[in-house]
């Protein structure tokens, strides 16, 4: 390679290192001179072959000297970039002490667990205790010492979900109110809260909810004290001037029985879309324990009187803090939990 060459490349690689400034340009000057399979140098290189022998000396030393120049610099370049990287990554990790300290992120109770602690605080306020009991259960505590019939349809698979062994995943609470009577005697005031499961799908039903319920037993217990009770209770969880009505219902474990309505929350008892125009809500289900049941649990009904009444804790929810579809509850969606928070 002559004199001439050989500057006017070295020229041509100095001008192309000048235009380097990140680690993309610096890769890509690389590969274009000393790359191996089409790099300029060992283009170069692999004319040597074809150089006349009087000439092969003078050339290769040319093209030697171009390498060692396109390394050199190279070899500076990856330095400069490397030190400039460096600082970069120093810049973007260092801490900034005059901006405000980052606040913890603080987590926060369900919804459900907050209207079952609400719940759970009214009643141990009226002197009632909690129970709690198995979620699998028996033929005898989930339906039979409960006055279920035989051909009841919740009996059924298509309402209940069985397991292979004959047991079941408890339809509701009131086998925690069996079990406690079965262990005591009256007088007798519990609350059973916990999840129960139904073959039950939609938007205001879910196979797994939340249920509470509640059982009082002694001597002259009367409709009113259930009346009073279920007042007191519905003040407290929604405010005191919700109205509260009973109506004749029928359930196989209390007689009388009676289905418990409130003033829509929504419309405030003027009707709307969401109680139907009634102005009504239906909030939970109560009665004067049936004799039957109480017989069922050695206690005699001939001296002991009660009445029993349950709720769904994900309707109230959903009614507080306005949610419409009961799905949320459980999708596990952090903005629900920040919404509802207190």
């Amino acid at each position: 390679m002559s004199a001439d060459e050989l500057t006017r490349h070295q020229e041509a690689f100095a001008a192309e290192a000048a235009e380097v400034r990140d680690r993309a340009d610096w890769e890509a000057l690389r590969v274009r001179w000393i790359g191996r399979k089409q790099g300029i140098v060992r283009s170069l290189l692999a004319q040597l072959k074809d150089v006349p022998k009087e000439e092969k000396r003078d050339f290769g030393q040319g093209v030697n000297r171009l390498k060692g120049t396109v390394e050199a610099r190279l070899a500076e370049l990856d330095e400069e970039l490397s030190r400039t990287e460096r600082s970069l990554a120093q810049e973007a990790a260092a801490v900034d002490v005059t901006l405000p300290g980052r606040h913890p992120h603080l987590g926060t109770l369900h919804p459900v667990n907050l209207v079952t602690q609400h719940i759970v605080d009214i009643f141990i306020g009226l002197g009632y205790s909690v129970a709690e009991g198995p979620e699998v259960e028996d033929d005898f505590h989930n339906f039979e010492a409960l006055n279920f019939p035989q051909d009841h349809p919740a009996r059924d698979t298509q309402d209940t979900l069985f397991l292979e062994d004959g047991r079941l995943l408890r339809t509701h609470t009131s086998p925690v109110q069996i079990r406690t009577m079965l262990k005591r005697q009256p007088p007798i005031r519990v609350i059973c809260p916990g999840r129960v499961y139904r073959h039950d799908n939609d938007l205001r039903h879910s196979p797994m909810f939340h249920q509470v319920e509640g059982l009082a037993v002694g001597e002259g217990i009367s409709l009113g004290d259930l009346k009073g009770t279920l007042e007191a209770f519905i003040h407290r969880l929604f405010s005191p001037d919700t109205g509260v009505r009973l109506r004749p219902s029928y359930f196989p474990f209390t007689e009388p029985s009676a289905e418990v309505d409130i003033t829509c929350p929504f419309c405030r008892g003027d009707g709307c879309q969401t109680c139907s125009g009634t102005g009504w809500m239906e909030i939970l289900g109560a009665g004067m324990v049936d004799p039957r049941v109480l017989e069922n649990c050695n206690i005699d009904p001939s001296i002991y009187s009660g009445f029993a009444f349950g709720l769904g804790i994900d309707r109230v929810a959903m009614i507080r803090y306005g949610i419409p579809n009961i799905r949320m509850l459980f999708d596990n969606d952090e903005r629900l939990l920040h919404q509802v928070r207190i």
